[in-house]
């Protein structure tokens, strides 16, 4: 009878911790990874933008003709007179003008923000792994299962 009991103990401790995985650890790895993705995609526009700018600046480009998406794929052509001012998209849906080299400034700021971003999500996502591994060799040891 005793062990009995002691076994539904160790099922019902071994159920609080597949819950804490499933619940709270996994839906957190998810997340963060689709943060770290998120911040990734903006340092590849950012990265984007830094190479036109110099491509501009190093071919001398004062004007072009470009087709612009409007969205859906719907594309319009478009002529810019003036290509040394340029709208850079900084967030909240807000856009400031921008010379070639104030945008180049403005682009190597914000990278460096986003590599310490992406790093701390790299470490937050390695830390999360952590404790699952950590908790998976909890139940392990109330299974009495041998590792893997």
């Amino acid at each position: 009878m005793a062990m009995a009991v002691g076994a539904r103990l160790r099922q019902e401790k071994v159920k609080k911790f597949e819950d804490f995985v499933d619940r709270r650890l996994k839906p957190d790895l998810v997340n963060a990874i689709a943060q770290r993705d998120n911040l990734f995609q903006q340092q590849k526009t950012f990265l984007d933008l830094k190479k036109n700018i110099e491509n501009l600046e190093k071919n001398g480009v004062t004007s072009m003709r470009s087709m612009v998406n409007l969205g859906s794929e719907v594309y319009m052509q478009a002529e810019v007179p003036d290509t040394k001012h340029i709208f850079v998209d900084i967030g909240l849906g807000f856009h400031v003008e921008f010379t070639w080299q104030e945008a180049l400034q403005f682009i190597s700021v914000r990278e460096a923000r986003l590599a310490r971003q992406i790093d701390e999500y790299t470490h937050l996502i390695a830390s999360i792994k952590a404790q699952i591994k950590l908790v998976c060799e909890g139940i392990r040891e109330l299974l009495q299962l041998p590792a893997e």
